[in-house]
């Protein structure tokens, strides 16, 4: 059973910074797609970004230039580095990965982060 587990939210304040972890078990983050997600209150879960198991990466617009994913294989970790925060970018956020072709399969608990004065 793969497990991923996310740490580094927390609250921060406009212009911040933050950089988010998700660690998984196994070895299976060297060779697969891990997503960054996240849900703000009252709104639907959105992609924040991609990186594949050669290291491409891929960023929803509005993320582009303030966020950036990176992952560490030695540790089975991906990171998700996010600057200039911003009050609307509040949200839980989650890392997911799967087997090829099937889709996100596995899901992390969340990682709250909060951007408050």
């Amino acid at each position: 059973q793969v497990q991923l587990v996310e740490s580094g939210g927390g609250l921060v304040q406009p212009g911040g910074s933050l950089r988010l972890s998700c660690a998984a078990s196994g070895s299976i983050v060297r060779a697969y797609v891990v997503g960054w997600f996240r849900q703000g209150p009252g709104k639907q879960r959105e992609l924040v970004a991609t990186i594949s198991g050669g290291g491409s990466t891929l960023y929803t617009d509005s993320m582009k230039g303030r966020f950036s994913i990176s992952r560490d294989n030695a540790k089975n970790t991906v990171y998700l580095q996010m600057n200039s925060l911003k009050p609307e970018d509040t949200a839980v956020y989650y890392c997911s990965t799967g087997r090829p072709n099937m889709g996100w399969e596995y899901w992390g608990q969340g990682t709250q982060v909060t951007v408050s004065s």
